[in-house]
């Protein structure tokens, strides 16, 4: 990574962002830091007392996950590919932690703590010391300081990114807010990065909204959030609920708040508040005419720039509906129909929430309704733990309250896929996660739903207000855990199956003994078969969430400026590749519940998959980097109906198109830059482990003929095991609306010992010297 001057392109990708050690800053004690996991619940906690340590001990996974030396045994080499594949399970298995998951940070967007650290300022309800020290201790690691993205002294909107008035502002006020010096030499160095990308004026909506809650900016600045949308009939295209959900969760406590025009009540007298009106801008504070930079922006940050129809509806709420037509008495139906909705959202994830953008936001809305004292805002104050994690570089906040389900139903297939499964060393290991799935299983229906007009049996995508406008759920497995309680469909796929895998598994001694217990009932497996079942689109591909509801118009509205495909539910190879799979398993082994359904389902979905192909043979994915991501669900989609290399002209277009992007020493490296272009983008530091097991695993699902290139990878992936098992930490793993990278840590163990172990079933484990 090389210093870039301010204000030249960014189209280059940056590489990893690597830890760089620049300040010794205070940092707390690692050896008190423990990791609770009460079913899937994660939560960090520093200990104090020396009884609590003896009563508390450290366990593998703190350790590791904070950086520590773990302790882990040297194994010996691995002379095979499967070989290999045995000393990273043994590694990752040492990992899981009591409830039978995985666990593992789920950072990388740099907008998440400033949030969190604004809304406890303004309500008063800090972070514990440790917390806050291992706050600033994170945010001053991820500066981009140095070699780092760079080198400007800002921040950017994720941890690869090059600085930008969002993430510069935003975590700039936030160390403030925390204690830090204006005078301390990085602080300096973030106000000139600042200053160059125009000053905080130039910031994204987001950050003009939470500037504006703390009293730093004035609500004039922000352009209108009214809550009055939800007051739309449900038939108008353009209504809320049609929108995607995180768009919409986020956007219902925005506009609550809005049209309160809450301020914090302290901002006029607070020393700190004062000082950040002259830090954050070039202008006298109290000569800025705010209304004027409504939609002021960087261009480092406006990659969805805001369309001339959403100008337009702006100019017409902020000059005619705002000051002429906004009645008292419509304001007042649309506040507590939000604050009705906010409500129902915190009781159907008993205030976990959405994720920890709506949670933050509605705390926020939940001290402005019902006052400091209120349950509802004590219980989103002992929530905000759940977002917390504890790394080497300092506390982050995840982009989720974990990936506890996702990951470990990724890991039992892996291991099964493998051929490790029947090993007895691994028995407990797949048993606990089985448990821990079978926990975590949505098993009842969200609120006001059942009542409502959208219920049925077996449920229906339909949906209703009375039932907050949510996709049907029993039976779901959530991204996380059970408490968030969100039906998504790939999540739901590969959980059901983990378990159809586990619970059908013979023992290869005895074909009449079943190797693990039903821990899962059938019942409760076909409710996941039901679920997934109304996850189709019109089209024949899936969705995250639920269905899509509103068309692609809508991002025409798309005032988040900072993220592109945010408006609405698409379509994605990744989700429906795995609802595929899932029932295509399922079907197999019970080949008489609504067989006639999953068959029009899977049918239709690889037409669609099909369909989605680009012409270079390709497949965009959107929630991991990039094409050598959805290429391994597509094609692992594909050969459920017999389609492979020998066959099918698209799977030969697939793996045409992987195959020309191999690397010289056997792998493949994709930049984050594939997501925000759309066009392949190799990867700055070279081949990456993650991607590497992709495409390798890609390729063995089409059956592609040639060994050699498959083995070059292979050798990658042995090469660059260590002496214990692990595979260190690379580039960024993962995205979501197209701009903002987010990491999956535990990939880097999952999808290499799966590789490993495909590619000895398909070859044979034959020696292999694992050089590159």
């Amino acid at each position: 990574m090389s210093t870039r001057k301010r204000g030249l392109s960014t189209q280059q990708a940056n590489g990893t962002a690597k830890l760089v050690m620049r300040v010794e800053d205070p940092k707390t004690d690692p050896r008190r830091w423990r990791l609770e996991d009460d079913r899937g619940r994660q939560t960090w906690h520093y200990l104090l007392s020396d009884d609590e340590l003896k009563r508390w001990p450290q366990t593998t996974a703190d350790k590791y996950h904070m950086g520590l030396n773990t302790g882990a045994p040297v194994l010996s080499s691995a002379k095979t590919p499967l070989q290999a594949a045995e000393n990273g399970l043994q590694f990752f298995s040492r990992l899981q932690l009591e409830p039978g998951n995985w666990g593992c940070q789920y950072g990388g967007p740099m907008f998440l703590l400033p949030g969190l650290v604004v809304a406890l300022y303004v309500t008063n309800m800090p972070l514990t010391q440790a917390e806050q020290t291992e706050i600033i201790r994170y945010l001053f690691n991820l500066q981009n300081l140095g070699s780092k993205n760079g080198g400007d002294g800002g921040w950017g909107l994720h941890i690869e990114a090059d600085s930008s008035v969002f993430g510069t502002a935003m975590n700039y006020t936030a160390l403030r807010l925390l204690g830090v010096s204006p005078d301390d030499p990085r602080m300096r160095k973030a106000r000139g990065c600042l200053y160059d990308l125009g000053s905080a004026l130039n910031g994204p909506h987001w950050a003009k909204f939470w500037l504006s809650v703390l009293g730093v900016m004035q609500w004039d600045i922000v352009n209108p959030v009214p809550p009055e949308l939800w007051l739309l009939p449900d038939w108008v295209p353009i209504s809320p609920w049609r929108w995607w959900i995180h768009m919409r969760q986020v956007f219902l406590p925005m506009s609550f708040i809005w049209s309160k025009k809450w301020q914090y009540p302290k901002a006029e007298t607070d020393p700190v508040i004062r000082q950040l009106r002259q830090e954050l801008f070039t202008a006298p504070h109290e000569d800025i005419a705010w209304v004027r930079y409504r939609n002021a922006i960087s261009p480092r940050d406006n990659y969805h720039p805001k369309t001339w129809l959403l100008n337009l509806v702006n100019f017409v709420l902020v000059f005619l509906y705002i000051p002429y037509i906004r009645f008292a008495w419509l304001v007042n139906r649309a506040e507590k129909w939000t604050w009705k909705l906010i409500q129902m959202e915190d009781a159907n994830t008993d205030f976990a929430n959405l994720g920890p953008v709506n949670a933050v936001m509605n705390l926020l809305a939940c001290y402005i309704e019902e006052g400091p004292d209120a349950h509802s805002v004590r219980r989103h104050r002992e929530r905000m733990h759940d977002f917390l994690w504890l790394s080497e570089e300092g506390m982050m906040m995840n982009g989720t309250n974990g990936v506890q389900n996702w990951d470990t139903s990724f890991a039992v297939v892996a291991v099964i896929a493998a051929g490790l499964a029947t090993k007895p060393r691994y028995h407990q290991t797949l048993l606990k996660a089985l448990e821990f799935l079978e926990d975590q299983q949505i098993l009842e229906h969200a609120e006001g739903y059942v009542h409502s007009s959208a219920y049925s049996d077996p449920p229906t995508a339909k949906t209703a207000p009375e039932a907050g406008y949510r996709h049907p759920r029993r039976g779901a497995w959530g991204f996380s855990n059970r408490t968030q309680g969100y039906t998504v469909s790939d999540t739901t796929s590969e959980a059901l199956k983990s378990a159809l895998m586990l619970q059908s598994m013979t023992d290869p001694n005895d074909p009449s003994r079943k190797l693990f217990p039903e821990v899962i009932s059938l019942q409760r497996l076909e409710w996941a078969v039901d679920i997934i079942l109304t996850m189709q689109n019109k089209s024949g591909a899936c969705s995250s969430y639920e269905i899509t509801r509103g068309g692609q118009y809508m991002e025409y509205l798309n005032a988040a400026e900072v993220f592109g495909r945010i408006m609405i539910e698409y379509e994605y190879p990744e989700c429906t590749s795995s609802c595929v799979t899932a029932l295509h398993l399922f079907h197999e082994l019970r080949p008489d519940y609504r067989a006639e359904d999953i068959r029009s389902f899977m049918s239709r979905a690889v037409q669609w998959l099909h369909t989605d192909q680009r012409v270079d043979g390709s497949w965009y994915g959107s929630w991991g980097i990039c094409f050598t991501y959805a290429g391994m669900f597509a094609l692992g989609c594909l050969a459920t109906k017999g389609e492979t290399h020998s066959n099918s002209e698209p799977v030969q277009r697939a793996c045409k198109f992987l195959i020309d992007k191999q690397n010289g020493d056997g792998g493949w490296g994709e930049s984050y830059k594939s997501c925000e272009t759309g066009e392949w983008c190799q990867h700055p530091d070279g081949s990456q482990v993650v991607q590497t097991a992709w495409v390798i695993i890609a390729l063995l699902e089409a059956q592609y003929p040639a060994k050699d290139p498959i083995e070059r990878a292979i050798k990658l992936l042995m090469h660059r095991q260590q002496p214990n098992g692990e595979w260190l930490q690379e580039g960024i793993e993962g995205v979501f609306n197209k701009s903002c990278m987010i990491s999956y840590p535990n990939y880097k163990f999952i999808f290499p010992i799966k590789a490993l172990g495909m590619y000895a079933k398909r070859f044979g484990d034959a020696e292999t010297n694992g050089q590159e």
